[in-house]
């Protein structure tokens, strides 16, 4: 399910109106603007990670489209970094620079540092990524597109 050009105008006007700026320069939800229900992230919000209940949504419209799943994410020390962030990129068959080639396929990163949803492990942590199963990862490759945004709480 892509995005329409007209949905994605009014959904860029959408989150002018209620995201602003942090004191770091990252978007922040202002007071008052509505949260998914069921989930600690706003309705402007196309991916929702909530690290403490290792879970993630993809949100379309004010509405759980997908999910919840379940993550992996960052470790001590490599923590997966919070905030509001937007998609940078895509790639379906990445390969790690900074960990000697280690594969990430379904990649969409959102984050500084490399940091990117992929297909990976579940059952440890990652260097700040957030780990998808493989049905999951591919799901969210097709649904997000560059400039969606993301929140991690």
């Amino acid at each position: 399910m892509k995005h329409s050009s007209r949905r994605r105008a009014l959904t860029v006007s959408a989150v002018a109106l209620v995201v602003g700026l942090g004191a770091a320069g990252t978007a922040v939800a202002l007071p008052g603007t509505d949260l998914v229900e069921g989930t600690p992230c706003s309705v402007t919000a196309r991916a929702c990670v909530d690290l403490a209940s290792d879970r993630a949504w993809l949100i379309d419209g004010g509405e759980i489209s997908y999910g919840p799943v379940p993550i992996s994410h960052g470790g001590a020390g490599m923590e997966t970094p919070t905030g509001d962030f937007g998609v940078q990129r895509k790639a379906r068959d990445h390969r790690s620079v900074e960990f000697d080639g280690a594969k990430m396929p379904w990649s969409v990163f959102f984050a500084p540092g490399g940091i990117a949803f992929h297909e990976g492990e579940q059952d440890t942590t990652s260097a700040g990524c957030v780990r998808l199963e493989r049905a999951a990862a591919v799901i969210f490759f097709h649904e997000l597109d560059v400039y969606d945004r993301v929140e991690v709480r």
